[in-house]
Order: C-alpha cells, then sequence, then structure tokens
C-alpha cells in the first residue's frame, strides 16, 4: 500500500483550528483521492472523520543570487488535505516525542 499521508501540517493556523473547530492538515499524496485519506488518517490514529477537503498548491519559482550567477528554481508542487473529525476524537501529535 502507498503511502497516503506524508507529514502533519503543525503550523499556528492549523495548531488554533485543531483547537476551536477539531480540523487537522495533512501533506498527502499527489494522486491520493479522498475516500483514501479517510481511511488512512481512520486507521493510522484511530478516530472517525467527518469531512475531507483537499487542496493542490503549485509550486512557486525561487531565484537566488549568488557571487557568480543567479540560481532559478522551483518548489515541488504540494497536496493537502484539512481533515474534520467527529466531536470527542482529537489527534495528538506530540505524543511519541
Amino acid at each position: 500500500m502507498k503511502d497516503i499521508l506524508l507529514r502533519p501540517i503543525i503550523t499556528e493556523k492549523m495548531t488554533s483550528q485543531a483547537e476551536k473547530l477539531n480540523r487537522y492538515g495533512f501533506f498527502v499524496a499527489m494522486d491520493a483521492n479522498k475516500v483514501e485519506i479517510r481511511k488512512a488518517v481512520e486507521q493510522r490514529y484511530q478516530v472517525q472523520v467527518e469531512k475531507v477537503n483537499t487542496l493542490r498548491q503549485a509550486g512557486k519559482t525561487v531565484q537566488r543570487f549568488t557571487k557568480r550567477n543567479v540560481l532559478s528554481g522551483r518548489r515541488p508542487h504540494v497536496k493537502k488535505a484539512i481533515v474534520t473529525l467527529k466531536p470527542g476524537f482529537t489527534i495528538n501529535f506530540f505524543n511519541n516525542i
């Protein structure tokens, strides 16, 4: 089985949404769909998922100026999933530290 959940999104905005709205964010595989994401979250964290929203973010072009020349490149495209859990369920990302 392919790895669907790559890593959780740990930011101030997602932390506040987790506390207030019971919503958690994940970086997911580009070819994963909502049903696969729901099953992966329920299996890994033993919770029940109410809703899954996905978004695709295009990679940005970046430039770095060095002494010799200008280096340009592109950050990779990413897909994010915002998962809303049913009331009474929570995910603790820091329990293994």
